[in-house]
């Protein structure tokens, strides 16, 4: 593993948890809870969904395979919220229980195999088997909030129709080597 890969990885992870804090920050309680019909996923779900994987992959990472006796899956497709609150407060477990895991990889642990359903991944396998599920799931309530909120949507990326102002703006500064996310 490249020493600039878990920095990396984990601006990544800040990044995507950074798309999901402000869209719930513009949505209202109903809002989270909102299904077009039955068998559709609310952004409360999707959250449940994402919290839920991540407490089971990330808890021993190491040590005991990713996907837990404990986890019940399919109950994550049941909403069981009743507030932006709870759902915002399980979400936080979530993202605190995989960064507690991220922050515990170190030379003497990068090269261990980690299983999830008992399929052997390199540590770096893992953490993008996760990274591209919760990016997939992000843009999912993302493009939710996107739909609920219709023209009172505040947008988290370069505005429609500012491109060229954006990329003037880059093209002004020195080159220099940063995350993409380190001004944002």
């Amino acid at each position: 593993m490249d020493a600039s890969y878990l920095p990396s990885v984990k601006k990544q992870f800040e990044y995507y948890k950074l798309l999901g804090d402000k869209t719930f920050a513009q949505l209202t309680d109903d809002q989270f809870f909102w299904l077009s019909n039955i068998d559709d996923n609310s952004i409360a779900i999707i959250v449940k969904h994402i919290a839920g994987n991540m407490k089971s992959r990330w808890t021993n990472f190491l040590t005991e395979d990713g996907e837990k006796e404990w986890r019940n899956r399919d109950d994550e497709f049941i909403n069981s919220f009743t507030s932006k609150e709870e759902v915002i407060a399980y979400w936080e477990m979530g993202w605190e229980c995989l960064f507690k895991a991220i922050n515990s990889i170190d030379e003497e642990n990068k090269d261990t195999i980690v299983y999830i359903r008992n399929h052997g991944h390199t540590v770096t396998e893992a953490i993008n088997r996760q990274l591209c599920h919760y990016s997939y799931h992000i843009g999912q309530i993302v493009f939710l909030g996107k739909l609920l909120l219709g023209d009172k949507w505040k947008t988290l990326s370069v505005a429609k129709g500012t491109s060229k102002e954006y990329n003037s703006d880059k093209f002004s500064k020195e080159k220099k080597r940063v995350h993409f996310t380190d001004d944002l």
